[in-house]
Formats: structure tokens, sequence, C-alpha cells
């Protein structure tokens, strides 16, 4: 899609079509809705409406649904949009801060509406014409025009200083996907230097390497429903004093009565509420023993990992590590935590394929998952090897105890 054929779809005519498609899309197959919709409709038009109604499908699971039937998107601007939830997160904290916020690269403006719904002026700044466009219909679809407005500039080229904080989502992608090094980063890894010496927050991959976050700034590894989205570089008054490295850990709270929209749908944040979980390295020992399985089992989240707070855990659950090298630790206590899974553990077996395969025929096993971490077995090829065919379930854990090869027989606490 072009700019002249977005502007094509937010015309009456169009915006009539892209209600129709959004409407029966989830209803009527996509190849016989195009048909019927372009014996009416100019097929160009309808091409770009069935994209709308499609992305508009899928982002449901990123943005509340309310929020996705009325947005507009770009397969790409979709793809590298935040979480409502984690945006949601992270304008919680930035709100903190009082003045006018600057967005930068603000992408369709998934950060730029939590950041307005959290309380916050803000401007928002994109250098792709069609992509700004986009976050200005979104704005306004979502009655956020008041608080938040999008300037179609370089990045690099912002006057700074009107602005209390400045947030930025630097691209990622090359000509050749998603890339994980910081070098390749638009706007570029001095400019970002640049940004974190203000008052500022930056989005970046979760594997960036340790050795390139500045000194005082607070890195934060977040987590939603166990799956780790992104890190984001806190620095000056957005920063919390005395701490490095943060994991955030956030859980549906699925008992909790969801937003009102019908009191205040501009100001709804997101589709259900999130509590959330933090750790920090001020809450690490640094150090924890190593020993045998025990009667339980834990499974640091991913974000507790890529923030270096597994001794953190460790603490928590009364535990220790099975290896100085993996990210399992084990305890006699039963202590639920958010920030790992927990097994009970009911069998300790050596990594022998044929008295895995026993073990598996004699329990009758025919569901089993397998998980690995520091051993070099491929999970679906050690499932299809070990022949499970029966009634009952199980989880192996392939992992390193004390350096050998171990495997263990758990069952997930919840």
């Amino acid at each position: 899609m072009n700019v002249e054929t977005l502007r094509r779809l937010t015309s009456p005519d169009g915006r009539a079509l892209l209600e129709e498609a959004t409407r029966s899309y989830a209803i009527e197959n996509e190849f016989a809705l195009g048909t019927r919709l372009r014996r009416h409709h100019d097929g160009e038009l309808v091409a770009a409406a069935l994209t709308q109604a499609r992305l508009r499908s899928r982002a449901v699971a990123k943005f509340a649904p309310d929020d996705a039937a009325r947005m507009f998107f770009t397969v790409d601007g979709y793809e590298q949009a935040t979480r409502a939830s984690v945006a949601t997160h992270r304008a919680a904290r930035i709100a903190s801060a009082t003045g006018p916020a600057l967005d930068l690269c603000c992408g369709i403006g998934g950060d730029l509406i939590s950041l307005a719904r959290a309380g916050l002026d803000v401007t928002g700044i994109e250098a792709d014409e069609l992509t700004a466009d986009i976050a200005r219909l979104n704005i306004e679809a979502l009655g956020l025009g008041a608080r938040a407005r999008v300037l179609t500039a370089d990045a690099t080229a912002v006057d700074r200083t009107p602005f209390t904080v400045v947030t930025c989502d630097p691209s990622r992608r090359t000509a050749r996907g998603r890339s994980f090094d910081v070098d390749a980063y638009q706007p570029s890894w001095p400019f970002v230097l640049d940004l974190l010496a203000e008052d500022s927050c930056v989005k970046v991959a979760p594997g960036i390497p340790r050795d390139r976050i500045p000194a005082g700034v607070e890195a934060e590894w977040i987590s939603d429903d166990g799956d780790v989205k992104e890190a984001a570089l806190w620095s000056g008054v957005l920063a919390e004093p005395g701490v490095r490295c943060r994991a955030t850990i956030l859980v549906s709270n699925r008992e909790a009565d969801p937003c009102k929209r019908e009191a205040d749908p501009a100001f709804c944040p997101g589709p259900s509420s999130r509590s959330v979980n933090a750790l920090t390295d001020a809450d690490d020992p640094g150090t924890a023993e190593i020993g045998p399985p025990g009667r339980f089992l834990y499974e640091p989240d991913g974000a507790v990992i890529r923030s270096g707070l597994v001794t953190a855990v460790a603490a928590l659950t009364g535990g220790w590590l099975l290896d100085p090298s993996i990210a399992y630790i084990s305890s006699d206590t039963l202590a639920p935590t958010p920030f790992a899974r927990g097994f009970e553990i009911t069998d300790v077996l050596p990594y022998d394929v044929k008295k895995l395969r026993r073990y598996v025929r004699e329990r009758g096993i025919g569901t089993l998952t397998i998980k690995k971490r520091g051993v070099d077995v491929e999970p679906d090829q050690l499932r299809r090897t070990l022949r499970p065919d029966g009634t009952a379930s199980a989880t192996l854990v392939v992992t390193r105890v004390a350096g050998r090869a171990t495997v263990i027989a758990a069952t997930p606490l919840s």
C-alpha cells in the first residue's frame, strides 16, 4: 500500500468498504469476500481493504480487540509494533516524569498510544510518510488527538530541547531481515548513546551484549506471559538509582474486570490487566551453591536469564544450581514465583537413549514434552526416537548436572 491508496481507503467510500471488509473477514472466506467486494469496488482498493482486515484480525494478539478493529497497519508496522501490555507498562514508568514527551521512530503509534493514555502530552516522529500517516490515523481513531500528534521528520534532526523525556525505537531490520547487531541500528548506535546521556528510554533487542550497555544506564528485560518481548535501556531520571539490570514479568490477571470501554474508550489501556513483577540486581546475591536435583525444579523466565538474575531466583526459592553454567535451579522448598516455572521432580536418569525408551514404554507415556538446556539434543528428534505411545503424559528435562548429561522427569506444578 502507498500513501495514495491509504488516502483513498480513508475517504468516505473507502471507509465504508473497509468497515464491511473488517466486519465480514471473520465470518466469510477471504477469496469469496474479495470476489464479492470487487463487484462494486475498484480491485486495488479492495485488496488494500482486505489487507487491513487481515492485519486487524492478527492485531488482537498485540492490541485490545476494540483497538485492533479501528486501527490501520502496514505489515512491517504491525510486526514491529510493541505489544500493548508492554507499551502500557513502559508508559507507566515514563509517566512518572513531568512535561512533554518525544517518541522518536514512533512507527504506527503503538507506544504513542500508550504514552497518551498514561496522561502524557506526546509528539511522535516518523520518517516514513506512509507510516506517519497511519500513526496519525490511529491517534485519531482512538480519540487521542488532544494529547498526541505525529510529525514526518528525521529523528536525528529533531530539536529535543522542548521535551522533558525522549523515547526511541530504532529500526533493527536491514535488507536481509531482522538484525541483532547494535551497529546496524537506525538511527545509529552513536545517536542512541547521545539519547542515553539524557532522560530517555530506548528499546533494544533482548540479545544486546552486556558490554554495549553504557555505565549508569538501567537495562530492563520484559517478559509477557512467559515470552521475552524486548529490552529497554533507561537513563537519567527514568532509571532507578543503583539498578543495573531488571527482569520484569508481566502476568495476565484473568480474574480482574476488564477496562470499562463504555465509560472512557479512549483511555482503556488494553484487553486485560497485568500484574507487574520486578527483580533487580539489588535482589541478587550473585552466587548460588551447586548441587544435585532435589524435590523441585525451577526453570527461570527468559527475562530473568537475559538479565543475569538466575541466582536471585535461587535465593527466592531457597535453591541451588544444578550446574554453574546452566539456568536450572533445584530446591526442596515449594516456592511459587512469577520469575520461574516450577516442576516436581519424579525421577533422575542418565542420558541414555535405550534406558529412556524403556522408561517411556514402561510408564505408558504418549504425550511427551522434552526440554533441553546445555546438552546437544534436538527435542523433536529425541521424541521420535523414544516412540511415546500411551495415555500418560510426562516432561523430560535434558540438561547438565555437575557437568554430566542428565535427564530429569518432572511434573509441572501449574
